[in-house]
């Protein structure tokens, strides 16, 4: 038999060899990434941004410590080299951040080793998203998640704190489904003896709209939230309470890791999901990494301590392996998984606050 070989001129036009794509201590590969590009946030939700904490005199990042677009666009090539398919933009409120379209137009330029479009959405409160919807499907946004509580405005307007009106909120869904993003998810925190008792008037409104409803069981993330176990609604209840009213059948998960657990109306009236990192912890698969605004790299929702990229960003590895590399050997050390171990003596651990690495 005649040995096979490649010219060394045809050699030298083979694409690189695909980076290794890392796992961690618990074989958990890396797969998401959720950016915060900015601290601040137009709401003072108590689950988030209690007024009291973030109120006037709060010191939110100045803009040198923010990482700049470009600065962002890079550190997401390196973790797109290393198995990321999916991008969320998160905040704070990302839509406060300027010009938010050019950046996503930088992501949604990117693609996978293997020639692949990202997976690109962003979540938000709503309270920008009319006015900027428009731009931001120009520029390569495929799909959006909405933050609603409630549906009553007197209830809505105290959540968020700030007197905001839920038609506004609406009005900017509206605009968003209308331009084709899609599907559309909305995120509901439902917290016992708050705003429980809206859980099956939002579940009627969206039923049949071609949005996904979700349901998120109140975390302890931070440590400003005053977090109780008393006020943790299960989703296994809301499961029960939907499905006495509409019934329910389980679907499978979309892909790996996913947050939420499925379920289709059976009158074909769509679906709605339920995250349940508290009673039903799914850490076991988790594959998300987080960029926080000023640059850092944490690993889970409820760590408090991240990784420094930035400093690389700004004053070395002007090489992307090198980049790639710091990225990976953090990843390959990461054993978190708080909602698996919490009451077992970390859940009086200090950790970063939800706005500042997003949820």
């Amino acid at each position: 038999m005649h040995e096979t070989r490649i010219p060394l001129h045809l050699l030298r036009r083979l694409p690189p060899e695909p980076t290794p794509r890392p796992h961690d201590r618990l074989g958990r590969p890396l797969r998401d990434l959720r950016i915060s590009v900015t601290d601040r946030c137009n709401f003072r939700c108590s689950y988030c941004m209690p007024k009291e904490i973030f109120g006037p005199g709060y010191r939110f990042l100045p803009q040198p410590e923010l990482l700049s677009f470009e600065e962002i666009t890079r550190a997401a090539r390196a973790f797109v080299a290393l198995g990321v398919e999916k991008i969320r933009l998160t905040g704070g409120e990302p839509l406060m951040r300027r010009e938010l379209h050019q950046l996503v137009a930088q992501l949604a330029a990117l693609r996978t080793p293997e020639g692949r479009p990202l997976d690109l959405t962003l979540t938000t409160n709503g309270a920008l998203l009319a006015r900027q919807a428009q731009a931001l499907r120009d520029a390569g946004l495929q799909r959006l998640t909405v933050s609603l509580d409630a549906l009553d405005d007197a209830l809505f307007r105290r959540m968020n704190d700030v007197d905001f009106p839920v038609d506004l909120v609406l009005e900017g869904i509206a605009s968003a489904q209308a331009l084709g993003f899609a599907p559309i998810k909305i995120n509901m925190v439902v917290q016992r003896g708050v705003n429980d008792h809206e859980v099956l008037r939002l579940a009627e409104h969206f039923r049949g709209s071609g949005m996904v409803l979700r349901f998120i069981e109140f975390m302890d993330v931070g440590c400003s939230n005053g977090w109780r176990m008393d006020q943790v609604v299960p989703s296994r209840e809301l499961q029960q309470l939907v499905h006495a009213r509409w019934p329910l059948r389980a679907l499978d998960p979309c892909q790996p890791g996913e947050t939420a657990e499925r379920w289709a109306y059976e009158d074909g009236a769509g679906e709605i999901g339920f995250i349940s990192s508290v009673t039903q912890a799914f850490c076991g698969d988790c594959n998300r990494a987080r960029l926080s605004t000023d640059g850092r790299v944490f690993h889970c929702l409820f760590a408090h301590q991240g990784h420094d990229l930035r400093h690389l960003l700004r004053d070395g590895a002007s090489d992307d392996a090198v980049l790639q590399g710091v990225i990976a050997a953090y990843w390959q050390r990461r054993a978190d998984r708080y909602s698996q171990l919490r009451g077992e003596g970390v859940s009086g651990l200090p950790r970063v606050e939800m706005h500042f690495i997003g949820g």
